[in-house]
């Protein structure tokens, strides 16, 4: 594909035109859908080139994962600041904390959320090695975490973190899922169901059982 010309490298000079094509996919997934996305779409909106964009993406699956790999990094995050945020409060009161975070970055990111876990982007043409690296990455440091802990005798010992951290994404995936969906609406009673989720997570992790 041709380069960008100089008044569109000037405009978007060191990368920033990569991060730009991010967000302003994220934001049409969110306000129109995806059938609003094309390359050509956001080569317009963001005032270049119909072919700046392919020099970042080779097509929009490519794209596509691109954002679902965000979204993963910005999920590390959110997760990260709830810990960061929580460092002095018990085991049960982080976790809490933890799935509160979880479904709040759901509700309020389902533009990233839908491309990190639908089925596109798993078994379609969006899957990339680059995404699956970084979705493990985020399972992997949550589980060092989690083994960190159990050397600290701060979660039970016999407990196997790698299979809890299946459980969890697997609890939170469904809870959000439902929520996402319209099925479960009242927010008063999913904040109960995540409070209620995370204390017979605990029951899990407690050392003291």
């Amino acid at each position: 594909m041709p380069k960008q010309s100089s008044s569109e490298a000037r405009k978007y000079h060191h990368g920033d035109l990569k991060p730009a094509l991010l967000d302003e996919t994220a934001r049409i997934l969110r306000e129109e859908g995806e059938s609003a996305l094309s390359l050509r779409r956001l080569a317009s909106n963001l005032d270049v080139s119909r072919t700046a964009p392919y020099n970042h993406f080779e097509n929009k699956d490519a794209l596509l994962a691109a954002v679902a790999e965000e979204g993963f990094r910005r999920f590390e995050k959110a997760m990260k600041d709830a810990r960061r945020r929580h460092r002095r409060s018990t085991g049960n009161e982080t976790l809490r904390a933890l799935v509160q975070t979880y479904l709040k970055f759901a509700l309020n990111n389902p533009e990233y959320y839908d491309l990190m876990y639908g089925r596109k982007s798993w078994h379609g043409g969006a899957k990339t090695e680059s995404l699956a690296t970084t979705a493990r990455m985020v399972m992997r440091q949550d589980i060092e975490r989690l083994e960190r802990l159990q050397e600290k005798g701060l979660i039970a010992a016999d407990v196997d973190v790698v299979y809890y951290e299946r459980i969890f994404w697997g609890t939170m995936h469904g809870i959000s899922r439902l929520c996402l969906d319209g099925v479960y609406s009242d927010r008063v009673s999913v904040r109960k169901l995540c409070d209620h989720t995370a204390d017979m997570l605990w029951q899990i992790l407690d050392p003291s059982k």
